[in-house]
């Protein structure tokens, strides 16, 4: 029996050529029904579409129709059902983040990647961390502070010389952006169960905002994240060429 696909494509173009022309060979099913769900773009839409479907069974099968694509495999028309079924399964927990703003307004969202803060006017930020409860550091002034997943320690944390995490280590990535105080702190390994939390000190003076995968929160004065294990994002890679190779890879370049 033949895989039922579901096809999602970005508003791209090449994306949208590409759904036209993999419907037409392979047939298009609704992602409730669907088998496999093939998400055709970049990185940016594949964790669009693994936050859009994630209380649907069928795992995401990304191919590459964006540009960095890191998330996803190389794009071809030939052979999917093959691909698919010869598929290694990925399992990722987002970060679950917690932001109350200045005007007592609490506001919750997912990342898989990361949750960062991020200073939102000419002044540096002034944060607090505490780790499960403990005050861990009373003051950092940086540009900002972010907590990734394995998953997502590739994007914006490597970036922010954050470290790259193995996908089955457990850990988390604390990292400071252009911190001046502690000058060049670098960050902290966390383990997955610890609860990360942000204290903004002078927030009205030094306004921070808090971004969960692009989903942003201006002008809050508290974020707490942490690792939410009760939601699984299965993502499909090629045999040989899943996260724990491209992590391993990416460090070599």
């Amino acid at each position: 029996m033949s895989l039922r696909i579901a096809f999602a494509a970005s508003s791209a173009p090449l994306a949208q050529a590409a759904k036209a022309s993999l419907t037409r060979r392979y047939g298009d099913h609704t992602e409730a029904g669907a088998d496999v769900i093939v998400a055709l773009g970049g990185d940016g839409f594949m964790l669009t579409t693994l936050h859009r479907t994630q209380d649907l069974p069928a795992p995401v099968y990304g191919m590459n129709r964006g540009t960095v694509g890191f998330l996803m495999n190389e794009y071809s028309e030939h052979g999917l059902e093959e691909r698919l079924a010869a598929a290694e399964e990925e399992v990722i927990n987002p970060l679950s983040m917690k932001a109350e703003t200045n005007e007592g307004q609490i506001h919750h969202a997912l990342a898989i990647n990361e949750v960062s803060l991020l200073r939102a006017g000419p002044q540096a930020a002034r944060l607090q961390i505490s780790v499960d409860g403990k005050v861990r550091m009373s003051e950092l002034v940086c540009d900002g502070a972010l907590v990734a997943t394995p998953a997502g320690s590739t994007a914006y944390n490597y970036s922010a010389h954050g470290p790259i995490l193995p996908i089955g280590s457990d850990v988390l990535a604390l990292t400071a952006m252009a911190a001046f105080r502690p000058r060049r702190w670098r960050g902290a390994l966390l383990p997955k169960t610890a609860q990360v939390t942000f204290d903004v000190l002078d927030a009205e003076k030094r306004p921070v905002m808090a971004e969960a995968d692009s989903r942003a929160v201006r002008d809050v004065v508290r974020v707490d994240i942490r690792s939410e294990p009760s939601i699984a994002h299965k993502v499909l890679f090629d045999p040989g060429h899943g996260l724990e190779e491209r992590l391993i890879r990416e460090q070599f370049v």
